[in-house]
Formats: structure tokens, C-alpha cells, sequence
């Protein structure tokens, strides 16, 4: 018998993503602006956010731990919980004088949050569904979170300006408290395992034997989460750095054009999630090497548009249907590789497991953005140096990553055949 997509469990978590997701976006959009109304600098900002992230780069692997060691539905209720109190407190007690202090303390706090309750979240999904539904999940999960961010950044933008920041932080809060509440109709499977020794040795066992799976066991998952990570280095370092610079410094366009390709790509991330539910059944795991390929092609043309004698417009919408390419591929590739991990982790890794894929691509996406921070500097009167050996780059990843995923692909066909004997 077929699974269902949509039960009830993964309805309720699909909501509660929506309002934690919405509540998120409004809130950071209207600290940022007030921060930036009261300081006037944008680095103070940016570097807030900076330290804030470090939290969960550190503590994302306990956050794992605590995914597989505790009842995941009460750990969900917990953090959207204590998010909304946190935000709450913050709040009542915010005043200028102490702006910049107190938005970074709940920054942090929530970076802190966040890096307990993102591998609750991943390890829920392979819990509530099976097979290629979990694929289809993840799916979801992606459209939701792309929706959110094109619709709750412009709503949060009106809030702020017509009603002011405290308001905006008071709406946060209802989202996340309604989170909550949807979260606790959840109904998870959860099987209290064996304690052995104190917190320490608890913490150690679990490390260890997680590492030993995916070096040892399962080198597949390591060498997936590295591809994950590795493409995420180039699309992160492309577009969150090289989008504005190429279109505010190289081309000259204003604040529209730049708003307008931003848009763009947020519905090139919707449309690459819904390509990952289509596909589900239908990619076979080796065609994957195909998709990562083809990220690295759509990169190419961009590069090659600031080489012909084409007028500024022209570059423009070549670049951005290169990037859109480069989003949707990126979207698929990404959405099929967590599944896969996903499938091939037991349950009582999975936390761990999906925590190792937050961290990692945590520490490589700023380091993409230096890396092609300095690139796009250095190269500014050449922006094809840059552009076109990335493609190719990218290119030659995902061809010499052929027979891994083939190789992958016959595992998963022995293991899925095992199963049904």
C-alpha cells in the first residue's frame, strides 16, 4: 500500500513550518532596518549577525544528539516555545539606548535555538514519511521555505514601516506560539534509548559512533554531504555575493534591477523544489552527476555575456536566466541529496547525521562569499575569469562524480531488493 504524502503529521509540521519560517523573516527584516535606522552602519549589523552564527556552527552537532536522544515532537514544542518568549523579553525591555546590545543578545539567542531545533526538524521528515515520499517532503519543505522568503520580507517591510519595529516583533510572536501549538497535535514514535554513563560519555558515544558510520559504514553519506557543501560553496559565493556586485558595480543598474533578479531567484528556488517532487521516481540516482553538471553550465553563459558586444540590459537578463538555471539545479541536486541521506541514515543517527550537514555548509558558505568576494575585486574588468572557470570547474565535479553515483545508485537497488526478499 502507498503511502500518503500528506498525513496529518507531516500536515502539522508543514504548518508550523510556515508560520515559523514567516514569523523569522518579519522579525530579522525589522531588526535589520532598525538597526541600520539607529546606527546608520551597515557593518554593525553584519557583524551582529556574524557573531550570531557561530552558536550554531558550534552547537549544531549537540543539537543532533539531542534529535536522537529525546522525544523530537517535545523538543519542536520546546524551541518554538522559548523563541517566542525570547523575542517577548526582548520586546518589553528594548529601548534605543540599548538597541544594539539587546537585538544582539536575542540574535545570538536564537542562533542557539536554531541550532537544536533545524536537525530536529530534517530528522522528523525520514520519521514521517518512507521511500521516494521522503524526497517529495523535502520538496515541500524547500517550496515552503522559498514562499516564505519572497512573500514574508515584503509584507514584514510594510509592517515596519507603516506600524514601526515592536509591533512587528509582537507579530513574531504569535507565529511562533502558534507554531508551538501546531506542533503539539504531532504524534511521533519515540523509544526512550539506553543511558550509559554521564552527560560527557553520552555525548562522546554518540559522536563517535556517528563519525565511524559515515567514515567507516556508510562513506557514501560523507562524500554526498561534502558534494552538498561543495555546491553550495559556489552557489552561495556566486550569487549572494556576485548577484549585486555584477549588477550595482559592473553593469551600473540601480536598486530595481537588483530587487527584480533577487525576486527572480527566489521563484527559480520554488520551481527547482517543485522540478525535485516531479522528478521523485523518475531521477535515478545516477543522473545526479547530470544535475550537478549542469549547475556548472548554466554558470558559463554569464561569463560569456561579458564577453560579447552586447548592450548592459542584454548581460543583465542573460545573467539572470543563468542564475535562475544555476538555482534550480542547485534546488534539485540539494533536495535529492539530503533525501538520500536521509534514507540511508537509521533513525537513531539521523539527527546527528542531518546536524553534520547544517555545520558544514554553515562554515562553507562564508567561505564561498570571501573567496569570491575577493575574486569579483581582483577581476572586476574581467568578470569572465571569474564566472566562466567556475562553470567548467563545476563542470568537471559532476562528471568525475559519475561513478560514485552510480555505484550508489546499484547499493541503494541491492539494499531496496534485500529488503523485499
Amino acid at each position: 500500500m502507498t503511502q500518503k504524502l500528506f498525513t496529518k503529521n507531516f500536515i502539522l509540521l508543514i504548518l508550523g513550518q510556515v508560520t515559523s519560517l514567516f514569523g523569522n523573516y518579519i522579525l530579522r527584516l525589522a531588526l535589520s532596518m532598525y538597526v541600520l535606522e539607529l546606527t546608520g552602519s551597515a557593518t554593525i549589523f553584519a557583524g551582529i549577525l556574524s557573531i550570531a552564527i557561530i552558536p550554531t556552527i558550534l552547537l549544531s552537532p549537540f543539537g543532533g544528539i539531542l534529535a536522537d536522544r529525546a522525544n523530537r515532537r517535545n523538543i519542536m514544542v520546546a524551541l518554538d516555545t522559548l523563541t517566542g518568549i525570547s523575542v517577548l523579553c526582548t520586546a518589553i525591555f528594548l529601548s534605543e539606548n540599548n538597541a544594539v546590545t539587546t537585538i544582539g543578545i536575542l540574535l545570538i539567542i536564537l542562533s542557539i535555538l536554531g541550532a537544536f531545533e533545524t536537525p530536529t526538524v530534517q530528522a522528523c521528515i525520514p520519521t514521517m514519511l518512507t521511500g521516494d515520499n521522503i524526497t517529495k517532503g523535502n520538496a515541500v519543505v524547500n517550496q515552503v521555505a522559498s514562499l516564505s522568503y519572497l512573500i514574508a520580507p515584503m509584507l514584514g517591510g510594510i509592517m515596519y514601516s507603516i506600524l514601526g519595529l515592536k509591533p512587528v516583533m509582537y507579530a513574531s510572536i504569535v507565529c511562533f506560539f502558534i507554531t508551538a501549538l501546531f506542533e503539539c497535535f504531532i504524534k511521533l514514535s519515540y523509544q526512550r534509548p539506553n543511558k550509559n554513563g554521564n552527560m560527557f560519555s553520552i555525548i562522546k558515544e554518540d559522536f563517535v559512533s556517528s563519525m565511524h558510520y559515515i567514515s567507516k559504514e556508510q562513506t557514501g553519506i560523507l562524500k554526498m554531504l561534502l558534494l552538498t557543501s561543495l555546491s553550495r560553496f559556489f552557489v552561495m559565493g556566486i550569487t549572494v555575493v556576485g548577484l549585486p556586485y555584477i549588477v550595482r558595480t559592473i553593469l551600473g543598474l540601480n536598486a530595481k534591477y537588483y530587487g527584480a533578479a533577487e525576486s527572480t531567484l527566489a521563484i527559480a528556488t520554488i520551481l527547482g523544489s517543485i522540478a525535485a517532487g516531479l522528478l521523485t521516481g523518475k531521477l535515478k540516482t545516477r543522473k545526479l552527476s547530470l544535475i550537478l553538471s549542469a549547475l556548472g553550465v548554466f554558470i558559463i553563459p554569464a561569463g560569456i555575456a561579458f564577453i560579447l558586444p552586447v548592450n548592459t540590459i542584454t548581460k543583465y537578463i542573460i545573467n539572470i536566466i543563468s542564475f535562475s538555471g544555476m538555482q534550480i539545479a542547485v534546488s534539485i541536486f540539494s533536495i535529492f541529496a539530503v533525501s538520500l541521506i536521509q534514507q540511508k541514515t537509521p533513525n537513531h543517527l539521523i539527527g546527528k547525521i542531518m546536524a553534520y550537514t547544517s555545520t558544514i555548509t554553515l562554515c562553507v558558505q562564508p567561505i564561498g562569499q570571501i573567496v569570491y568576494g575577493f575574486l569579483f575585486d581582483n577581476f572586476n574588468n574581467t568578470i569572465y575569469f571569474v564566472l566562466i572557470p567556475t562553470g567548467i570547474i563545476v563542470c568537471i565535479i559532476g562528471l568525475l562524480c559519475t561513478t560514485f553515483f552510480r555505484n550508489l545508485e546499484e547499493q541503494i537497488n541491492l539494499e531496496h531488493n534485500t529488503e523485499h526478499k
